[in-house]
């Protein structure tokens, strides 16, 4: 539920930043390896922001994965386990 509000909070604070920009009409080169383009500025922040936004996304989508499995595994383990009986008890 915290994720989904912090997705929310940077959804809104994404549009604000589209209005914001909006009104800015420069325009920029992007030069790419092989060729070049000129693009209005705004688009090319929303681009690039969301592109971040999108891989620090999955790379985290991931990261919480793996950590789920490796508590799965542990918990599994726990159970799987016998119980220890002191020892001088008789059981």
């Amino acid at each position: 539920m915290k994720s989904f509000f912090a997705t929310v909070i940077v959804a809104v604070f994404f549009i604000l930043a589209l209005i914001f920009g909006a009104r800015n009409e420069q325009m920029v080169t992007i030069s790419y390896f092989v060729a070049q383009g000129e693009y209005r500025l705004p688009l090319v922040l929303a681009v690039v922001f969301s592109a971040g936004f999108l891989l620090s996304w999955v790379f985290a989508c991931f990261y919480i994965l793996r950590l789920k499995l490796a508590l799965a595994a542990a918990q599994k383990k726990l159970n799987v386990q016998p119980a220890k009986v002191p020892q001088g008890v008789d059981a």
